[in-house]
């Protein structure tokens, strides 16, 4: 395996060429939000997700019951993003030598009400020991047809659920020594980060109804994951700045709100396409979930940002790196 340097996505690119082959009952494989392999015909979608600590979480600062929470919670974004149902859960916890009891109930406690609330049972996994706190969760879900990231096409709508940006705010906010039970706008902030909301069922929604033609959770950002969608569909993407979604509290709370809605990441929404003629059908969703058009896919590579002066630039994405 041939590696330029330590980059996450040159990572993974190579992994997906090392491992490249017809794969018995594989139906999609590295490269999307969630495997999905066929088993005595049923469809079993798969998803693995890592939290290190002072890489994902600092201990001091992260309640153990909501990273109990978050750590299946990220996971289940992902299953969001495929369209697919949860159902079960291994759990791999490293934990050092002095960590204390008290610390461990809370954070399966956050981690059994996270599960109660999806509907997901904890079947297995393993513990041992770690220089830093290190949490591992797999998840198993089924569905019909997965909702993968290439089927955008030339003309499609780009929409996502919720807001944007948040999270960011709400690990500068932590950053700078504040607390849950500050202030409402703050707390607001700060549970984004802390506790993040997977949209399970209007992922399950959407792949009932056929309606997203491509879609991925904005894990990364939206400027990351929308490339990482426009990627594997071959396809491009104008975006309208002043329509991408950004709440209230952000907007009081920090004068580069529109910069975080960008390029954030930690929220967890799900961003998606539709394609023209099924926009009226997406009208009965538009009731129940918060759904914001903000642009639509286009020929060529890249993303452009189309200002309130209809001004085009293309966009610069500002990733994080796990390296």
């Amino acid at each position: 395996m041939k590696l330029p340097r330590l980059e996450e996505q040159a990572l993974i690119d190579a992994i997906r060429r090392e491992f490249r082959g017809p794969k018995t009952g594989l139906i999609l494989g590295i490269g999307d939000d969630a495997a999905v392999v066929k088993i005595s015909g049923e469809k079993i979608f798969i998803t693995k997700d890592l939290l290190i600590e002072d890489v994902h979480f600092l201990f001091r600062f992260h309640p153990p019951k909501l990273l109990g929470r978050k750590s299946l919670n990220v996971n289940l974004s992902d299953l969001a993003a495929m369209g697919a149902s949860p159902k079960y859960a291994l759990l791999g916890l490293g934990l050092p030598k002095d960590t204390g009891t008290g610390w461990i109930r809370e954070f399966f406690s956050g981690f059994k009400s996270a599960a109660k609330e999806f509907g997901v049972s904890l079947v297995g996994g393993d513990i041992t020991r770690a220089r830093k706190i290190t949490v591992s969760v797999t998840i198993l879900g089924e569905g019909k047809d997965a909702i993968r990231r290439d089927g955008a096409r030339q003309g499609h709508h780009v929409f996502v659920s919720g807001s944007l940006g948040d999270a960011r705010e709400g690990l500068v906010l932590m950053r700078k020594g504040v607390r849950l039970g500050s202030d409402k706008r703050q707390d607001r902030m700060l549970r984004a980060f802390l506790d993040p909301q997977p949209q399970v069922k209007l992922g399950m929604e959407l792949a009932r109804l056929k309606l997203a033609s491509a879609m991925i959770d904005t894990s990364d950002g939206l400027s990351i994951d929308l490339g990482h969608l426009c990627e594997e569909s071959g396809c491009g993407a104008e975006v309208y700045l002043e329509k991408i979604p950004v709440s209230a509290e952000l907007k009081a709370l920090q004068r580069k709100a529109r910069d975080f809605a960008l390029n954030g990441g930690e929220d967890y929404q799900l961003l998606f396409t539709v394609p023209e003629e099924k926009m009226d059908l997406l009208s009965s969703l538009k009731r129940r979930y918060a759904l914001t058009p903000i642009g639509k896919i286009i020929s060529g590579l890249g993303i452009v940002v189309v200002d309130s002066r209809n001004r085009r630039k293309k966009l610069q994405p500002k990733p994080w790196h796990h390296f």
